[in-house]
């Protein structure tokens, strides 16, 4: 099975990163670098990641990468190593859209429809819930139970894509109750994850472990957050702590 990759933030403030190149694509290329703090260096510089733009990138790449240094190939994705997303700011929040290298085309078709949908006012709610990082973890001492709440916040009085006010994130914790636990029965209507509800997609990707009979499918598995624990079984135990979500195909 082909795999996409892993994506990742590189923090590249202050580090020297390799630009090959000239032109059009280049000063692209070297803007994105500027932007993000690097220090722009060419193919003697002692680095670890390059972004090639140039007509006859095969054997600078090939040079690059006998030296351990990852490498971009602009409109060569055969020969790169990591590739580098469409990307929507809304500070501090950063949003990368990228497809393999398949098309930069659909990926910035993406970014074109998330710069409409994201509100102006999305990182502000992030800075805010960083200030309020301490209060939460007060508030929610145990993890899991911290996750849910966020995570209902999120599906109602937080909810990312509408325009939040200055004093959102204070009010949400003032007004806020006692978060989900126990177990959560879903009969699923069908193997397609698309025909999930918001409340069933939400329900996993809040919980602590999934329960779920063996012909639930990979796919509906997959909507679950990547460390929740998942146990096939005919019947979850009933004294599990935090959230449990029990799946099984309906009727």
């Amino acid at each position: 099975m082909k795999r996409s990759g892993l994506p990742v933030f590189v923090q590249l403030d202050g580090r020297p990163v390799i630009l090959v190149g000239a032109g059009t694509t280049a000063d692209a290329k070297r803007r994105l670098l500027e932007r993000a703090g690097a220090v722009v260096a060419d193919e003697a510089g002692d680095a670890r990641l390059a972004i090639i733009a140039c007509d006859d990138p095969e054997p600078v790449a090939a040079r690059l990468k006998t030296r351990g240094i990852l490498v971009n190939v602009a409109d060569r994705p055969d020969l790169c190593d990591f590739t580098l997303p469409a990307i929507v700011e809304r500070d501090p929040v950063t949003i990368a859209i990228g497809t393999g290298g398949a098309s930069a085309g659909l990926a910035a078709a993406l970014r074109q429809r998330l710069e409409a949908l994201l509100p102006a006012s999305l990182g502000g709610l992030a800075d805010a819930l960083k200030s309020a990082r301490d209060l939460i973890r007060r508030r929610w001492p145990d993890a899991g139970e911290r996750r849910r709440a966020i995570g209902t916040a999120f599906a109602g009085p937080l909810d990312p894509l509408a325009d939040q006010s200055e004093d959102a994130v204070a009010r949400w914790l003032a007004a806020i109750g006692d978060t989900q636990t126990g177990i959560i029965h879903i009969a699923l209507r069908s193997a397609d994850p698309d025909d999930l509800t918001l409340r069933e997609a939400r329900l996993l990707a809040q919980a602590d472990r999934i329960t779920h009979r063996p012909d639930v499918p990979e796919a509906i598995l997959t909507r679950a957050r990547a460390d929740a624990e998942r146990i096939a079984c005919d019947a979850p135990s009933a004294n599990l702590p935090g959230l449990t979500v029990d799946l099984e195909m309906g009727a």
